[in-house]
């Protein structure tokens, strides 16, 4: 017998057999025909059973997304419970969903500007069933009028593209060009955004591009924002960064409390040098709701 070589069927083929995904199930289509995916797309797994509607040749969810919310998740578990959640930036809708899996109580909203990006992100939440706790606004993110007066957030989220315009050839390709380039800002918008959305307590998390590997810090800053964890991103051993992931808290709020902060700095491998998966790629899989794999 011929296998498939769809990703979707590939990717469940490799799920182990006997292992239970975790978490709430998807609602799945039930019968509505824009649930299904196209002809140009994909219905690819996510967290557990949750999927996400994909262009088979536009802007797929990466190791980007991936750390972001393994980040975020570990920080708003360890804050005690996430309530509020927004996403700068969301795409098509992958870190947004992440955080609705592993937060199944919390209300979410993400704001995205590329209108195709947008509708997809949509029906992804309509067939995992989220969409009754989870928005998707149209807009750019560094416009003011888009949020509510007064609203905060108990968690920021982003992942903005971090090649600056002129340093290379952005694609023409729907998705592809604003996802790598800085078309509409880069972490120092990202920043600014997030502290006005972040209650006193609320945790900015992002990722941002390893060399300089201080812009985030210097955004943050320059945003009202202190960084109190950072994790470098390496997708081989002994390759150099990847990318950074950076949490940071709202200055104010830590001199009110008369907080001391020091920031953690962490190496996260997501390959060993053999190609095989080291310890913490197995724990951020499972804290996803991943399969197990080598």
């Amino acid at each position: 017998m011929r296998l498939s070589n769809d990703p979707d069927d590939r990717a469940a083929r490799k799920r182990p057999r006997g292992w239970v995904p975790a978490g709430p199930p998807p609602r799945g289509a039930q019968g509505r025909a824009d649930l299904a995916p196209r002809p140009d797309e994909v219905l690819s797994f996510l967290s557990g059973d949750w999927r996400i509607f994909q262009q088979r040749r536009g802007h797929k969810w990466s190791l980007d997304d991936f750390m972001t919310a393994v980040v975020a998740i570990e920080e708003g578990r360890a804050r005690g419970n996430v309530h509020t959640a927004f996403d700068l930036g969301c795409g098509i809708g992958s870190v947004l969903m992440f955080l609705a899996w592993a937060f199944p109580e919390a209300r979410l909203v993400g704001v995205e500007a590329q209108d195709v990006s947008i509708a997809m992100a949509r029906r992804s939440l309509a067939y995992n069933g989220a969409d009754d706790r989870v928005a998707v606004q149209a807009g750019d993110l560094r416009d003011p009028a888009l949020f509510p007066e007064g609203a905060t957030f108990d968690l920021v989220t982003g992942t903005p593209p971090y090649i600056p315009l002129g340093h290379g050839t952005p694609s023409e390709k729907v998705q592809r060009g604003p996802c790598c380039f800085e078309t509409r800002g880069g972490i120092e918008d990202y920043a600014l955004t997030a502290a006005r959305l972040l209650s006193p307590t609320g945790l900015f998390v992002a990722c941002s591009g390893a060399f300089p590997k201080d812009r985030a810090l210097d955004a943050g800053r320059a945003a009202g924002l202190v960084c109190t964890r950072r994790v470098s991103v390496i997708g081989k051993e002994g390759k150099p960064p990847l990318f950074v992931v950076t949490v940071m808290r709202r200055a104010d709020a830590l001199s009110l409390q008369n907080a001391t902060v020091e920031m953690r700095e962490e190496i996260f491998r997501a390959r060993l040098a053999d190609c095989s998966l080291p310890t913490e790629m197995h724990a951020a899989r499972a804290l996803l709701g991943l399969p197990p794999t080598q």
